[in-house]
């Protein structure tokens, strides 16, 4: 206060000391603390906290910031910072920005950071404004307007528009900027916008502008410049840092703000569009995975449900690892755990994904993470569990063929497989042999101690008196052979590869002289090795030549050859001779039309005169005959000329015929066992069993009555026996592509002495189809995932699939789509030939039907249906590298209806053509079966899993008038929205339309729904009822409105179904839903007790017991135990539940009714 009482202030005073700071020393001096022991403040500070902040002090300094230059910035407005009072805080606000606006962009920093600390409360939200749009319009000072944002304590709606303006320069800020704008907009997420929040977020967020393209790096690194080279190197390095600390950022948000975490998650969810997902979506599952334990089940569900609808691709997981392993490298032991659940997957796409998971991780992590993964890889191989052993085993594949090299180091752990050989199967064994085999002469020195061991292993297992292990053995050394050849071309390798080969065959050579079992499983291994090398073998070097002329044409000679290798030997021959000649089997020709000597096949009547000795004979020279021409027709199939077409189409009708010969003898022949056709495992135990009817085989878990079961179709009789039949190859069904072909009849004299016209008649085509179906199944199908148990060998049902097992199902698939076109010729005659034979709503006229022509054409039909499901409901349609494959076999359906039309027509368009071209055969439905794949194809080639709506199409329209009910209602029961409100309306409003109908009428609102077709519908919603029950959660206190309401549907539709049959399924289906309600509905009832006016009904129980008392069936008492003790538990639940109210007097227990001595009856109490 003296200080402005004085005359000559301020004038002489500010004159004074501005010439007292024109030295700089000075002037920073003033600036600086004063005596640290006292305050902390300088001198100007300590003027302006005595004068004030309106003093001309106060005004010197604010005007003289930008006088002195750069040098001082931060100490002249670090004077402005926690004033102890501000007479005119408006007025300082309005010059600091407007220094703002003039500044250079160092002192403009300082001035940003520093407003915090200078400003009132009450001018937060302006400024806060201010440095939102400067925000907007400039990119250098991001970093400190989002630090002052960050400590400005702001209303929620200002911080809404704050957060908003942050969000609209993500796609456009600086990489080294980008962490520090994700963490304030994380930071000031609340729970309420958390998901809209990180939705936006992950949308402006695109990691493939934040690191340059590895592929762009490669290309730089071929500059010429080395400084130019080292800066592309130092800006790769910096980016991925950039990206790490970005991920830091977003894990430390996932791990302490619990919102953000779900948010994220839902935010992929609720993403639909395949393009909408990104990289970065992957990489905070997998952060999210390996951080938040919570939310650990939540991200494998969601990341296996986007994996299934191809949302997630494997290209896109490649991407991760390749531009981002620095940061994803942190998720090692998450992408370990994920991959080894996915390989437990059913779903096609999901075990894929897993398995590249693996091959990724072990190309770009470190040498430790290599080791887990391949120990991981060892350990899926040794589980037991087949899907997982043959993808391990590809898996395995893949890296030695990729990374030989790197695999190398941990060989050690590849070879300890080998121990657990025993529960391999053949196809298994080839793949094991041949990782090792690439491991052991890939590596001239480092492989030498695999070379002794497999030696070692294989001499063991050859010498062996081991069906098994000597079957193992050949494998083995065929499969190491098979690599030995290929090195061959490496001439410093060619010394040494000769003398193993010779002592490998000299080994192999001495075994198959002990049992001709051997020597067939040796040419059959011989042949899948020139198979599979196809193209890749040189068989004219001297080597290979000789490998394959002593062992296959010289060595059978000195003795008599088994007639087991025949089939075997001649496989091995045709496959030589068309690698030699590229593909042409002109030499070999004449044994396709070589005539088959054998004895009289007329066995009708004459087989019981025949002695068991005899009946085994013939039985025998069958089985070789089939065997024979399967392998011919495998060898000619794909030969284009005309003749030879014809003679294969004879063949195949040879083939029917001799099999309903076999038929018959073998149905006279019990106890007789065939000769192995296929030699790679273990003849089957016990001895084949003949269907004459029922199931004939099971399928899916269920048992498949299919039409072939009936007279005069000998496949019903065979499917026990496919074991003892040798492989039809894929290419085989090429056949279906013939129309009538022209077959000459030669003479003794080799001419022409008439022509015949054949073509592929209902016999021959069964046969196909259902040799087909078995391959699909097998193939297309997802594989069991039972483990075996400890030390038990697995059973192989890989027998007759040995051939197809070594292709993929994308291949087979493939090769089922080309084969549509004629699927659909042969199924469209199925169906014109049915609209024939079922004119009058499917009554069929027995008095002119051929019976056997009937049952073979509904085969057929049969055959034809499953095939088609088979192939669209496999499940490697949802993979995104399918897709163009699914098109294509819609496309081939669609152009049935719109000839040259659908090349263009979207997906959405063909499924929709492809499902109204499919749902047009319904009208020749000959059989339940048959209605039951149709229904199940509509299903599979529909785009989405099928509305209450398109379910009731099928449902009402399609077979309306047949008995197709069972699977039908249980379709539509299964797929309506509202399973409880669906029973209901059928038992309240269909059931009484059929009461109201005439004797043979049906309701109108179902008209499936009849006095025949009741207890069908009975039973089906009484199963769903039951089902649909235990859909609902247990009860709690803070839910139990919605869910007491459903219960209460429940048991209303459960009182309505009872009352309508008193019968014995009310025992069986009642006592399931007592048990239901009482595990389920009672926890949910002592808490909603007091609040709900409930009461357990009786009436729906009362009858249970009653019934099974009037009728006096003797089947029904062995219900009675067990439901007795279900309805006593409900009495006592009942009563726990009123002691856990408090309302224990509301239980009562009494005899309603007596009877005296007069037996008349006495009722209490008025009930």
């Amino acid at each position: 206060m003296a200080l402005e009482k004085h005359p000559s202030y301020p004038g002489q005073f500010i004159s004074g000391l501005e010439l007292h700071i024109k030295d700089r020393s000075q002037f920073k001096n003033c600036l600086l603390p004063c005596t640290p022991t006292r305050t902390e403040g300088s001198s100007i500070k300590a003027l302006e906290s005595v004068c004030g902040s309106d003093s001309a002090v106060f005004h010197f300094c604010h005007f003289r910031v930008g006088t002195f230059g750069t040098n001082f910035p931060r100490l002249i407005v670090n004077q402005f910072k926690w004033l102890d009072s501000l007479l005119d805080s408006q007025d300082l606000v309005k010059k600091l920005m407007q220094m703002l606006s003039v500044s250079p962009v160092p002192i403009q920093h300082d001035i940003i950071t520093s407003l915090p600390e200078i400003l009132e409360d009450s001018q937060q939200n302006e400024v806060a404004r201010e440095l939102s749009c400067l925000l907007k319009q400039g990119r250098r000072l991001t970093v400190p307007i989002l630090d002052a944002l960050s400590r400005l304590d702001l209303d929620a709606e200002l911080l809404a528009e704050v957060r908003q303006s942050a969000m609209t320069i993500v796609p456009s800020v600086k990489l080294e900027d980008l962490p520090v704008l994700v963490k304030f907009i994380l930071h000031n997420v609340k729970a309420a916008d958390a998901v809209e929040v990180i939705s936006d977020l992950r949308k402006s967020l695109d990691l493939s502008s934040c690191v340059l393209p590895l592929q762009m790096l490669g290309s730089q690194r071929k500059l010429k410049s080395q400084a130019q080279t080292s800066s592309s190197m130092s800006q790769m390095t910096t980016s991925q840092n950039c990206v790490k600390v970005l991920f830091d950022v977003i894990k430390l948000a996932v791990r302490f703000q619990k919102d953000i975490s779900e948010a994220w998650i839902k935010a992929i969810e609720n993403s639909t569009s395949v393009s909408d997902h990104k990289v970065l979506d992957l990489i905070v599952l997998l952060l999210i995975h390996s951080t938040n334990s919570k939310n650990r089940k939540q991200t494998e569900k969601v990341l296996r449900s986007k994996i299934r609808l191809g949302c997630m691709p494997e290209q896109l997981m490649q991407n991760a690892f390749q531009n981002h392993s620095m940061v994803i490298k942190d998720f090692f032991p998450s992408i370990l755990s994920l991959a080894q659940m996915f390989l437990h997957s059913a779903h096609l796409a999901v075990v894929s994904f897993g398995s590249c998971m693996y091959k990724q991780a072990f190309a770009f992590f470190d040498s430790y993470c290599q080791q887990e993964v391949v120990c991981a890889l060892v350990t899926h191989v040794c589980s037991g569990n087949e899907t997982e052993l043959d993808i391990s085993l590809d898996v395995l594949t893949d890296l030695v063929i990729q990374h030989t090299s790197l695999l190398m180091r941990y060989a050690t752990f590849v070879k300890s497989i080998l121990d657990s050989m025993q529960k391999l199967n053949p196809c298994q064994i080839r793949k094991l042999f041949y990782i090792l085999s690439m491991l052991a002469f890939s590596q001239r020195q480092e492989g030498s101690y695999i070379q002794d061991d497999m030696h070692m292993v294989i001499r063991k297992w050859l010498s062996s008196s081991v069906p098994s292990h000597r079957q193992m053995g050949i494998i083995g050394a065929v499969t190491m052979m098979g690599s030995m050849l290929c090195l061959f071309t490496v001439p410093i390798l060619r010394s040494v590869l000769s003398l193993q080969l010779s002592t490998l065959l000299d080994l192999v050579g001495f075994c198959c002289e002990q049992a001709p079992e051997v020597l067939a499983l040796y040419y059959d291994e011989l042949a899948n090795l020139i198979e599979k090398q196809k193209g890749n073998l040189d068989l004219q070097t001297n080597s290979i030549s000789l490998c394959f002329y002593l062992y296959f044409f010289l060595f059978p000679s000195p003795r008599v050859v088994s007639p087991i290798c025949l089939s075997p030997c001649f496989r091995l021959l045709r496959l030589y001779t068309g690698e030699q000649n590229n593909g042409s089997l002109e030499e070999i020709d004449a044994l396709l039309g070589c005539p088959l000597y054998l004895t009289d096949l007329e066995v009708e009547g004459k087989l019981d005169s025949l002695s068991k000795q005899e009946r085994e004979f013939l039985c025998l020279l069958l089985f070789y005959a089939l065997n024979w021409f399967r392998e011919v027709v495998n060898a000619f199939c794909q030969q284009q000329d005309p003749e030879m077409k014809g003679k294969v189409l004879t063949r195949l009708q040879n083939i029917t015929e001799l099999q309903n010969v076999l038929g018959k003898c073998l149905a006279a022949t019990p106890g007789y066992i065939p000769p192995p056709a296929t030699f790679d495992s273990e003849a089957p135990e016990g001895v084949p069993s003949i269907n004459a009817g029922g199931p004939v085989r099971k399928r899916n878990g269920k048992e498949s009555f299919t039409a072939e079961k009936e007279a005069g179709n000998p496949l019903a009789h065979l499917q026990s026996y496919r074991p003892y039949f040798r492989e039809l190859d894929l290419e085989v069904f090429s056949v279906l592509h013939c129309g009538l072909l022209t077959k000459s009849i030669l003479d003794t004299e080799m001419h022409t002495e008439a022509s015949e016209v054949v073509q592929l008649g209902p016999a021959e085509l069964c046969f196909l189809l259902d040799d087909l179906c078995w391959k699909l199944e097998r193939v297309l199908t997802p594989g069991s995932t039972r483990r075996v148990p400890f030390l038990k060998e697995r059973s192989n049902k890989d027998i007759g699939f040995a051939h197809l097992c070594q292709r993929s199902p994308k291949e087979v698939a493939v090769c089922v789509v080309q084969l549509l076109k004629p699927l659909c010729n042969h199924m469209e005659n199925m169906h014109n030939y049915f609209q024939v034979i079922l004119p009058n709503q499917g009554v069929v006229d027995e008095s002119e039907l051929n019976i056997q022509e009937y049952q073979l054409m509904s085969s057929c039909y049969h055959q034809l249906l499953l095939t088609f499901r088979l192939l669209f409901a496999w499940n490697g349609f949802s993979q995104h590298e399918n897709s163009s494959l699914l098109r294509s076999a819609l496309q081939v359906l669609a152009d049935r209806l719109k000839p040259g039309e659908t090349e263009f027509l979207p997906l959405e368009e063909l499924i929709s053509e492809s499902f109204q071209y499919l749902l047009n055969f319904q009208q020749s439905i000959p059989s339940f079966q048959c209605a039951f794949i149709l229904t199940q194809l509509l299903m599979a080639v529909s785009e989405k899993p099928m509305t209450a709506f398109s379910a009731r199409f099928v449902f009402v329209l399609s077979f309306a008038y047949k008995p197709w009910v069972t699977s039908l209602n249980d379709v539509y029961l299964e797929h309506t929205d509202n399973i409880l409100k669906a029973i209901e309306e059928i038992s309240s409003v269909g059931v009484p339309e059929l009461i109201n109908s005439a004797k043979d009428g049906c309701s109108s609102t179902y008209p499936t729904l009849s006095r025949q077709t009741f207890p069908v519908f009975f039973r089906v919603m009484m199963a769903q009822l039951e089902s649909s029950v235990k859909s609902i959660p247990a009860g709690k206190p803070s839910d139990s409105s919605e869910k007491l309401l459903k219960w209460n549907i429940a048991v209303r539709n459960f009182h309505i179904l009872i009352n309508l049959v008193k019968v014995r399924i009310c025992s069986d289906y009642g006592r399931l839903f007592v048990e239901a309600f009482l595990k389920l509905a009672m926890p949910l009832l002592d808490h909603s007790f007091k609040k709900h006016r409930v009461s357990p009904r009786q009436e729906p129980t009362r009858p249970m017991l009653c019934c099974l008392q009037i009728h006096q069936d003797l089947s029904l008492t062995n219900h009675v135990p067990l439901l007795k003790k279900s309805l006593e538990q409900f009495v006592y639940r009942v009563k726990a539940m009123l002691a856990f109210n408090h309302c224990q007097e509301a239980f009562w227990v009494g005899i309603l009714k007596n009877r005296d001595l007069q037996v008349s009856t006495t009722v209490l109490g008025g009930h």
